[in-house]
């Protein structure tokens, strides 16, 4: 999948010369949380989002900072406060280095970028104009509409019992004596594990194959000093 797959495209954006007072009055009754600011050439030029809106002077909010480190800003880092906390402009408060991407972005690149800038909203080019924007509710959606299971006719229990063994086999915590059992759909999974992150890896390894309907854990944890093992949550559950 790509960004134009799921990006949200009827965008609400304003310009540089909007003011802050509608700018905010927009985002509150759109219920949105950020805003592409596009020049007269249609180009991104800015986001600006409820962040900027934190440091105002309208509510009190502006920066307080001691004298000593008010000389170490020096001049102009006080006088770019200053325009960020009364500024009457979008322009005044937006960010204008920009995280976006093309219409053709993967996914997975799109979700490394949000993540290395902690950002929630990415907007969407075609050259320099957006086209769309991709929040984390984007992705959120995304997720919903995808994760369900797709009828496979090949999916029969022992090609699922090949599956689950061959993707279990191939990372670097499988279990040790790995076997899996399959009957009408519901998988069993055996064998000695020394974390329980591996018992949750291997579980939704079996999960995530097509035609399963239900998997037991019989993984006994081991303990890799002592040998002294520990039988699965759900053997423990029947046995008691």
């Amino acid at each position: 999948m790509r960004a134009h797959h799921i990006m949200t495209k009827d965008v609400v954006s304003v310009t540089p010369h909007t003011t802050i007072e509608e700018a905010a009055k927009i985002m509150l009754q759109m219920h949105i949380s950020g805003l592409p600011v596009i020049d007269d050439a249609g180009n991104l030029v800015g986001m600006v989002s409820e962040s900027d809106f934190l440091r105002r002077s309208e509510i009190g909010t502006g920066r307080r900072h001691a004298a000593w480190l008010k000389f170490f800003m020096g001049p102009g880092r006080a006088a770019a406060e200053f325009v960020h906390e009364r500024g009457r402009k979008v322009e005044d408060v937006m960010t204008k280095q920009v995280v976006a991407v093309q219409e053709d972005t993967g996914l997975a690149e799109l979700v490394d970028l949000m993540e290395k800038n902690d950002i929630k909203r990415v907007p969407v080019l075609r050259g320099k104009a957006p086209v769309g924007i991709v929040t984390r509710t984007n992705m959120l959606q995304a997720v919903a509409s995808l994760v369900h299971e797709i009828p496979d006719p090949t999916a029969d229990d022992e090609h699922i019992r090949e599956r689950i063994t061959r993707a279990v086999n191939a990372t670097d915590w499988r279990p040790i004596g790995f076997e899996v059992n399959v009957r009408e759909g519901v998988v069993h999974l055996h064998g000695l594990i020394t974390t329980d992150e591996a018992r949750q890896a291997a579980i939704v390894a079996a999960e995530n194959t097509s035609g399963v309907k239900k998997v037991h854990d019989h993984l006994c944890l081991v303990d890799t000093y002592s040998g002294f093992y520990v039988e699965s949550p759900d053997d423990m559950k029947a046995a008691g």
